[in-house]
């Protein structure tokens, strides 16, 4: 985990903030003045329409950072950030303290740079598929981002096992879409005998 309190100059002065299911840990318009990482449960990143319509952009776990805008030098946050689980432990970081150890630390902030690029390059890719692709296809490639991120080989079926942090409402909310749908797909897909799934895990019987 990218966290400061790993570094002998900042771990006496460092602290974890804890936050409750749909606790806010910043709003739209907010400062923008930390970035944060999760050091234990799930943090859903979104924003809200015109209209007063939720749009989920990420639903992050444990070890990775949110609010990285900051550090490039955004002044206000876009987004809003909220706690989806009971309980979720949370370092803030101040922009002045994670530029010091950025400077500092050359293979920190290779990383750094690294995660913000690849978060960046994962929305292009999660939103190309809301704005252009149907809802099947939608799940079918998620299922896949999945796989690459957290599925192994089983050695005795050859299936792939994907144990992932999200539950089917958290998967729903990602691709736009409703957890009705989401179930409906699924089911489609087990029927075909291209999946299995369960709570938090999916079992792939294709290629991924």
């Amino acid at each position: 985990m990218l966290c400061p309190h790993k570094f002998k100059n900042f771990k006496q002065t460092h602290e974890f903030n804890q936050y409750r299911k749909q606790d806010y840990i910043y709003f739209e318009q907010d400062r923008a003045r930390n970035v944060y990482l999760i050091e234990e449960g799930k943090v859903k990143i979104g924003y809200y329409t015109e209209d007063g319509n939720e749009v989920v952009k990420a639903i992050l776990s444990k070890g990775e950072l949110f609010g990285e805008k900051a550090i490039l030098g955004d002044e206000k946050r876009d987004e809003f950030a909220q706690s989806v689980d009971d309980l979720t432990s949370i370092c803030p970081v101040d922009v002045n303290t994670m530029h010091d150890l950025m400077r500092n630390n050359r293979s920190f902030s290779f990383r750094i740079y690294k995660l913000i690029g690849f978060r960046l390059k994962r929305l292009e890719r999660r939103l190309e598929l809301v704005l252009f692709k149907d809802a099947e296809t939608r799940v079918l490639e998620f299922i896949k981002e999945l796989a690459k991120d957290y599925g192994y080989c089983c050695p005795e079926t050859g299936d792939t096992i994907v144990k992932h942090p999200y539950t089917q409402n958290d998967i729903a909310k990602l691709l736009g879409t409703s957890r009705p749908t989401l179930n409906t797909i699924l089911n489609k897909f087990r029927a075909e005998e291209r999946i299995d799934f369960s709570r938090n895990e999916f079992r792939l019987k294709f290629s991924a």
